[in-house]
């Protein structure tokens, strides 16, 4: 149980480094080109995706995401006893990636967003972001499919540019996101609609799966 916490919280933490310090890096070497700072970020973090379910999937499942334990939990895949400690770790490393970027760049540890993210197009994005996410973990899990890394990486980046809301997909690095007022920032009022979206995907793809096994 310590390696598998420990595996997804390094592994969430890593992934929140490369999605906030991408977009730092990438904002600041744009020119004020958010094109070419989107590509960044997005092309950043299915490397470090792929690379981190690669190495941390033998340990712990990667999960990375909360919505992703609650679907094994409830699939019966992990035991409830996880639940909690997978939720925990999940968000903790993603806010400890999040300030390691800060110390990183000499910003300020401490922040809040600025950035508003807030409308019913941006909701529904979310809510289709992470169904297909969860969708397409729930397939490739279910063949055992080794690919599945490449899949969720290449899915994520896609889903930067496909989706209105950039494809957050994650309760754990939303929050985290709220607590940087960088490229990838979102405003804390704004955080509260975007985990109804990721939650209520969640409880969607639930219902879709046991349609489908009557």
């Amino acid at each position: 149980m310590k390696r598998q916490l420990a595996a997804e919280f390094f592994g969430t933490a890593l992934l929140l480094l490369a999605v906030t310090g991408s977009g730092v890096m990438g904002e600041s070497l744009a020119g004020g080109n958010v094109a070419v700072a989107l590509l960044a970020n997005s092309l950043a973090t299915g490397a470090a995706l792929y690379v981190i379910i690669s190495l941390f999937g033998p340990v712990s499942g990667a999960h990375l995401n909360p919505v992703v334990t609650l679907m094994a939990w409830a699939d019966r895949a992990i035991e409830a006893r996880q639940v909690f400690g997978y939720l925990a770790t999940q968000v903790a490393g993603a806010i400890a990636g999040v300030w390691a970027v800060h110390a990183m760049f000499d910003l300020p540890i401490l922040q809040v967003s600025t950035k508003p993210r807030s409308s019913a197009g941006l909701w529904f994005s979310e809510l289709l972001a992470t169904f297909l996410l969860l969708i397409l973990i729930r397939t490739a899990s279910s063949r055992k499919d080794p690919k599945l890394p490449a899949y969720v990486a290449l899915t994520v980046t896609a889903g930067y540019w496909a989706t209105s809301s950039t494809f957050f997909a994650n309760p754990a690095a939303t929050l985290a996101r709220g607590l940087t007022d960088t490229f990838v920032g979102i405003r804390p009022a704004d955080v509260g609609p975007f985990l109804l979206a990721q939650l209520a995907a969640l409880g969607l793809v639930l219902l879709v799966a046991r349609w489908l096994r009557r």
